[in-house]
């Protein structure tokens, strides 16, 4: 299967790199943008994005989407990641969109990604203080009275929350012989009454917030889906959800590889640039193969979601290339800090952001022990 970019695909990444260099191409761009890196996404750029018509790359044309592909999506934010742009809540909003797509109803549909077409973030709301990698485990109940559902319960970790109109919540509505049975999805406005968000306070600033429901009443049609198949649903998204995280990851690690060659190639100490040193040097060589692997691998799996579906037999290849990627991206964003030395670990250069981002690549998503533990039973183990 060839893996090359079609013109129409190198002309995007064309575009969004000319893009990153325009709008957050140094530092005071990006500070400007996110209250010198309290606040990890930005809304402002998010939705001139949506004007080029990037925010919903890969959804229905009708709905305001680009009809675009997997590929498409890793190009993009592996671009865009590479550029530094302060979008790392792109993909999450990409990921809730797209299960709105395969299963909410036609109005919800339409009404939920065109909002993302035009910029709005989306969220989604599975994980649990009891229930994170085991997140079938989950015990916040939504209960069936005559007019609707009420919700009870607490979540946490949830991605975009305090930025989103609109969450799409994970509930439990039944309980079967299998913890995984009884799940089911709602559609919740961030301004429904009973619902509290509050943010957590993490290393790479406002990113994830705890929820709370009291009483929290939703109408019948707040259903996405199939009551008690929750997930099912969540399952069929998860090759386009590793696919999304790999992709932003080897933009990661390319920009942090980039920033560190630039270093070794420019910094001098013992009457020559530190990349000379056979040290630095055989490293450089080893991260730029390692990087070039994850990368072929990430696009590998993206052309064959498109060619198959991404309901084909992909778990096994997406979890390797979210592994492979993110573990990639952390590994190159370390061993950039210590080539680089103390200006490494200086906060007036980017490779301190790049390892914030790297290391909680490897926990979100599917933390990468969990990725090991599904390829591990792939093979019997």
């Amino acid at each position: 299967m060839s893996l090359s970019l079609t013109e129409e695909q190198h002309d995007l990444a064309a575009s969004v790199r000319e893009f990153c260099r325009r709008e957050v191409g140094d530092r005071a761009q990006r500070d400007k943008l996110t209250d010198c890196g309290r606040r990890s996404h930005s809304p402002e750029l998010n939705r001139k994005v949506a004007e080029l018509g990037w925010a919903a790359i890969n959804l229905p044309e009708e709905y305001g989407g680009g009809g675009g592909n997997h590929v498409d999506v890793c190009v993009l934010l592996e671009e865009l990641a590479r550029g530094v742009a302060p979008l790392p809540w792109l993909g999450t909003t990409l990921i809730t969109a797209g299960i709105y797509n395969r299963f909410a109803a036609e109005q919800t549909r339409r009404r939920v990604i065109s909002s993302a077409a035009s910029g709005a973030a989306l969220s989604i709301s599975m994980s649990e203080a009891g229930a994170g990698s085991d997140v079938a485990a989950l015990t916040c109940r939504a209960d069936r009275f005559a007019d609707g559902w009420v919700v009870n319960g607490s979540k946490t970790w949830c991605t975009n929350a305090h930025l989103a109109d609109s969450i799409l919540l994970v509930a439990r509505t039944a309980r079967g012989e299998k913890k995984h049975h009884g799940l089911t999805m709602f559609h919740v406005p961030t301004d429904t009454p009973g619902l509290v968000i509050k943010g957590i306070d993490t290393m790479n600033g406002e990113e994830v917030n705890d929820l709370y429901f009291t009483d929290c009443v939703l109408p019948v049609d707040s259903v996405i889906g199939e009551i008690d198949k929750g997930w099912g649903q969540l399952m069929a998204g998860l090759v386009t959800e590793r696919l999304i995280l790999a992709a932003q990851a080897i933009g990661t690690a390319q920009r942090a590889f980039s920033d560190c060659l630039t270093f070794v190639t420019e910094r001098t100490q013992f009457g020559s640039p530190v990349g000379s040193f056979q040290a630095l040097k055989h490293r450089i060589a080893d991260l730029a193969t390692e990087i070039e692997c994850a990368r072929l691998l990430v696009y590998s799996v993206a052309h064959q979601a498109d060619a198959h579906g991404s309901q084909s037999d992909l778990s096994l290849a997406s979890s390797m290339a979210k592994l492979k990627a993110t573990e990639v991206a952390k590994a190159m964003a370390v061993e950039g800090m210590q080539m680089m030395g103390g200006y490494g670990y200086s906060t007036e250069f980017d490779m301190v952001d790049h390892l914030r981002v790297s290391l909680g690549a490897t926990i979100y998503g599917g933390t990468n022990e969990i990725q090991r533990e599904i390829i591990g039973r792939s093979y019997g183990l």
